[in-house]
């Protein structure tokens, strides 16, 4: 298959704030080893995005400096190695970046098939969401059937993810959002009881259900010690993100004596092996589910390629509730 020299992309100006997204020429680029070149119909638009825009997320030495993260399209060249794809398969896959763009270059063990019954614009929004709730709330965090369990920002692409997930599973499920809709769409993804957290302390909720045997953050900040109070004995924090930054003081007798577990990850430093071992886990514990149409992705707002600087100021305007993603063919 032919493939162009160059190719229309997003790139980051200089560190800043959305404005400093600006379309460009790049060179198309050949798959390594291992590698697949997907030409991208959809990418996803996620918070490590925007932190990569600002200067505070770097990509790893070998990455695009492009930013995106995920992506759905067509196989369009294959690495040396490569088996198990095709020229001309249709795949979702997670990227080190360089997804603002028409033609990005990933492990092909990263890549996973469009789900049965979703079209690509959807399947852009499976990878980063999927890959980080898996691996978090079920490979790190051991969620079991029967367990309480809290996601903060419910509305966002990671806490429709979660809510889902941990539902389907036999959780059950507590998120928080900012308003009354965004409550509302919790508890229509199935989770037991949305809070919001204007009016309410969730900590003040899980004590009286109990405490949360698992809670997936990504605010950090002051709401680490309160993570810590709402959970149950022998319960587990999983810290994935820190909206509200990562340093806190924090009395750790607390988490001596009622034995709990903190814990975190970031996916985007893992090796690629770690990250072929959650593809093959989704592949066979997911993609059935998302097929026979128990989870699916929440979408909220679409944006041309050109656009990305207005999908970024959505995103970080956090009125959206699900996920935003770039038409990028």
């Amino acid at each position: 298959m032919s493939l162009p020299d160059t190719m229309r992309a997003v790139e980051i100006a200089e560190p800043g704030g959305p404005d400093v997204l600006r379309l460009c020429q790049r060179p198309v680029p050949q798959p390594r080893a291992g590698e697949v070149v997907i030409r991208l119909a959809y990418a996803g638009v996620n918070r490590p995005d925007a932190l990569q825009r600002a200067g505070q997320y770097a990509p790893p030495p070998t990455a695009s400096d492009l930013p995106g993260l995920e992506g759905a399209g067509e196989v369009v060249a294959l690495g040396e190695g490569v088996s198990g794809l095709s020229l001309g398969d249709q795949v979702c896959a997670l990227l080190p970046g360089g997804g603002y763009a028409e033609y990005v270059a990933t492990p092909a063990a990263h890549a996973l098939p469009v789900p049965d019954g979703l079209d690509l614009k959807q399947a852009a929004c499976l990878p980063e969401t999927f890959f980080t709730v898996w691996s978090n709330v079920f490979m790190r965090g051991g969620l079991r059937a029967g367990e309480r369990f809290l996601v903060h920002g419910g509305s966002s692409g990671i806490g429709t993810t979660a809510i889902q997930l941990a539902n389907v599973f036999g959780a059950r499920v507590f998120a928080t959002a900012g308003s009354a809709e965004k409550c509302a769409a919790c508890e229509g993804l199935g989770a037991h009881r949305a809070i919001n957290y204007r009016d309410e302390d969730f900590v003040a909720v899980l004590k009286a259900e109990g405490g949360a045997n698992l809670i997936l953050d990504m605010v950090g900040g002051p709401y680490l010690p309160r993570n810590v109070r709402a959970l149950a004995d022998d319960g587990r924090l999983v810290q994935i993100a820190f909206l509200q930054g990562p340093k806190v003081e924090l009395n750790f007798a607390h988490v001596m004596m009622r034995r709990l577990t903190i814990t975190g990850s970031t996916l985007r430093p893992q090796s690629d092996l770690a990250k072929a071992r959650i593809a093959d886990e989704l592949r066979e514990k997911v993609w059935p589910l998302i097929a026979a149409g128990r989870v699916a992705p929440v979408m909220d707002s679409e944006f041309p390629l050109d656009q990305a600087a207005a999908a970024h100021a959505r995103m970080e305007s956090s009125a959206h509730v699900g996920k935003i993603v770039l038409k990028v063919g």
